[in-house]
């Protein structure tokens, strides 16, 4: 190496790279199960949390009623409760829904850890000290004086993703467990075979420290844009980045320059609609502010003044993820998602940030003047014919798959179909933002990295968005932080384990 080593003299049974909601979650479950335990994070300290941070906090996971929820949301009261249908949301219809929206390609080990320790992993951090509400604002409606939850989706941590790093943060310092900034993880020493130390970048020198047992936790290679080209296709140099600028595949370069096996969907990733004008990394001060995800509620029109998908196929967080990629496609890389008076209290509130891409008109054809960059004349054929399609008869329930539809459209919308006619018009310009990447390491049920025969790679384990074989081509939303916090739950166990300290 062109820079001089320096040896530091420290050790640590365990060292986790990255300080993101995986990362603490595992740092936390080494510390409880006796090994010491160092973090080390790319990110200056003012930007913690990596992509964590930038989400609106919502988890997924196993519930069987009210009951299972307040184990983790003990404040519940019974006004709360009386007003409300959270529903439930089951083993089966979790693993259906990976199933389902991964095209039934989701690695079943991993996806049963997931399914079946989702729950008393909420209940575990709980314990740590992070709370959990329910999603009032983004996934339920109010219909006959009832909010109606929706698409398996109840809870989401306090505060959001702030909130939830800024709780892990406050139980590792309870726990004692250092945490290092600027420090940039660059490569694992092994000795005989087995992990025995890190170096890594810090003030411009590099620095090593011995430890028995390594974590990767640092997250996927979406902010990496020649990586992005390079796995995901031509085009992705031009997706605007959702979250930190930090997450660059710094892990999996070196799980893979050691061995390690790839695995999942390299090509695929979490990609959604994204404000046009956002910046091209996140904003900490907007946080995921710049999404929106109404867009089931209205109509999406590219350049050519046309739709492109069915923005009724499903509950938003069952296509959100994958329709950044068809924005993507668009010629120019956008398109405007366009609503009437009759939604406009139903949008969420992303829609009603400072900054945001907006334009509105009393009128279809003065809003058509308006969009910039669409073919005005095509996008007055295309709503004409999309109003005449949309069968009225059937009534529209935002709270469920209604089957509100159209019929006789190239593509036809399948729900929470509206004639577009009731002024104002309002229209969001919006691009794809990635929010991360699906190919990764792959790992087994200890969450210990194996290598492409499947041995495993000794004291080397990886957690977080950084794990491949669990999504490809799509994503249910809430997903990721609940198979973070799981797989970093188990990723800390193992390690205090394959070192004796239980």
């Amino acid at each position: 190496m062109s820079l001089e080593t320096k040896d530091m003299n420290e050790y640590y049974d365990v060292v986790v790279v990255g300080a993101g909601n995986a990362a603490l979650c595992a740092a936390l479950s080494a510390r409880e199960s006796g090994a010491s335990v160092l973090v080390l994070e790319r990110a200056p300290e003012s930007q913690k949390g990596g992509n964590s941070r930038y989400t609106a906090g919502a988890m997924r996971f196993v519930y069987d009623g009210v009951e299972d929820l307040r184990t983790i949301m003990p404040e519940l009261s019974d006004e709360e409760i009386a007003s409300a249908d959270f529903g439930t949301y089951t083993r089966d219809q979790f693993y259906d829904d990976m199933g389902l929206i991964t095209q039934y390609r989701c690695d079943p080990e991993l996806t049963e850890l997931l399914v079946e320790n989702s729950l008393s992993t909420l209940q575990w951090m709980k314990s740590k000290g992070v709370r959990f509400l329910p999603m009032y604002g983004r996934q339920a409606f109010k219909v006959d004086g009832k909010f109606k939850f929706w698409g398996g989706l109840t809870v989401e941590a306090w505060g959001g993703g702030p909130g939830l790093i800024d709780n892990l943060n406050k139980a590792v310092a309870v726990h004692d467990i250092p945490v290092r900034y600027e420090s940039r993880v660059i490569d694992i020493v092994m000795s005989e075979g087995k992990t025995a130390g890190v170096i890594f970048k810090h003030g411009g020198r590099l620095a090593n420290i011995d430890c028995g047992a390594v974590i990767l936790a640092c997250g996927g290679f979406e902010a990496n844009s020649e990586w992005r080209t390079r796995y995901l296709g031509p085009g992705w140099e031009l997706a605007k980045v959702r979250g930190t600028r930090y997450n660059t595949g710094d892990g999996i370069k070196i799980g893979l320059d050691l061995g390690a096996a790839p695995h999942g969907n390299w090509s695929g990733c979490h990609a959604v609609g994204w404000d046009r004008n956002a910046p091209e990394f996140g904003d900490l001060d907007v946080g995921d502010g710049f999404q929106k995800h109404s867009y089931p509620l209205g109509l999406l029109i590219n350049a050519n003044g046309e739709r492109f998908v069915d923005e009724g196929a499903d509950f938003r967080n069952y296509t959100y993820a994958r329709y950044g990629r068809e924005i993507l496609n668009q010629p120019a890389q956008f398109a405007w998602q366009v609503f009437d008076s009759k939604v406009a209290d139903l949008l969420r509130d992303e829609y009603r940030i400072r900054q945001v891409t907006r334009v509105t008109a009393d009128t279809v054809d003065a809003l058509a003047a308006k969009l910039e960059g669409v073919d005005a004349s095509r996008f007055l054929q295309t709503i004409k014919a999309f109003n005449e399609a949309v069968q009225t008869d059937i009534p529209f329930n935002p709270a469920v798959k209604d089957g509100r539809k159209t019929i006789g459209l190239n593509i036809d919308k399948s729900n929470w179909a509206n004639p577009l006619d009731s002024p104002p018009y309002s229209a969001f310009q919006v691009t794809c933002g990635i929010t991360f990447t699906f190919g990764g390491l792959k790992i087994n049920g200890n969450a210990c990295v194996v290598d492409q025969d499947e041995f495993e790679i000794p004291g080397l384990f990886a957690a977080g968005e950084m794990v491949g074989g669990l999504f490809y081509f799509n994503y249910p939303g809430g997903t990721g932080l609940t198979s973070g916090a799981v797989f970093g739950r188990i990723a800390g166990l193992s390690a205090s384990n394959y070192l004796g300290k239980n």
